[in-house]
């Protein structure tokens, strides 16, 4: 079954989506978007780092997202405005990564699939690493999960319940920054900001608990996975910005309909 292209591009989406719904949630609810913009641009760094040294793509692309996590917390921390960090680390990455990829001979004809994803091309072992990752990332939310909405919806009151805020916000971090690493394959490196905000803003209208919006995020996400895969493939359109098409429509539809209830 695995040796169906199509079958895979679906599983990968499915997978990608999944991965990125816990993920998306807390993005929204702490107006992280911009922190996941460059944490994705950063993942164009990596890859050219990891071609440059015949490393697999997936492991270049995590350490330099990691490392970009924990220098935008670092520096947000030192006094600078997260908006400047923030601006400055996701143009710049982006910038040293596209400058990286022109000094590469061959791999440099692959950039926009490393831009906005090539999930036709999905193999069996891409599939293993976005379902793994995935599985990481929801076991690690799973865990901290009420520790970071404690410290999501206050502060003060996590400290008074024994939560350093800080660490919540670290572990945050570093799974976003695997979800970064899982899901360039899919939708690419400027494409999964959206992935990771979207569905989560079109569930928000229609959840009252944390829970039920996770819920929503990951139905949504699921659905606009397999609607831009079969628009892709009816329209002959490009794969991963035809996933975020459906995405914006969905959430469109939700915004609408949010509005009238």
């Amino acid at each position: 079954m695995l040796d169906d292209f199509l079958l895979r591009a679906v599983l990968a989406a499915v997978g990608a989506a999944l991965a990125a719904a816990p993920l998306g949630v807390f993005v929204v609810w702490r107006r992280m978007a911009y922190f996941g913009d460059a944490t994705a641009h950063a993942a164009v760094l990596g890859v050219a780092l990891a071609l440059a040294m015949s490393a697999p793509v997936f492991a270049g692309t995590l350490v330099v997202a990691l490392a970009m996590a924990l220098t935008v917390a670092r520096l947000a921390g030192r006094g600078y405005g997260a908006d400047m960090v923030l601006g400055v680390a996701a143009h710049g990455a982006l910038a040293f990564g596209l400058v990286a990829v022109s000094f590469l001979q061959g791999p440099r004809l692959d950039l926009e699939a490393y831009l906005f994803g090539d999930i036709l091309a999905v193999g069996k072992a891409d599939l293993a690493v976005i379902w793994g990752g995935g599985a990481v990332v929801a076991v690690l939310i799973g865990w901290r999960w009420q520790a970071l909405v404690t410290s999501t919806v206050s502060e003060d009151l996590a400290f008074a319940a024994g939560i350093d805020p800080k660490r919540e916000r670290l572990i945050l971090m570093l799974a976003l920054a695997l979800v970064v690493a899982v899901a360039l394959k899919v939708v690419g490196a400027l494409l999964i900001g959206a992935l990771l905000i979207i569905p989560a803003a079109a569930a928000r209208p229609w959840s009252r608990t944390p829970e039920v919006m996770l819920a929503g995020t990951a139905a949504l996400g699921v659905l606009s996975a397999l609607g831009g895969l079969w628009g892709a493939w009816v329209l002959d359109l490009p794969a991963g910005p035809a996933v975020v098409c459906a995405a914006a429509l969905l959430f469109a539809i939700s915004a609408v309909a949010g509005g009238r209830r």
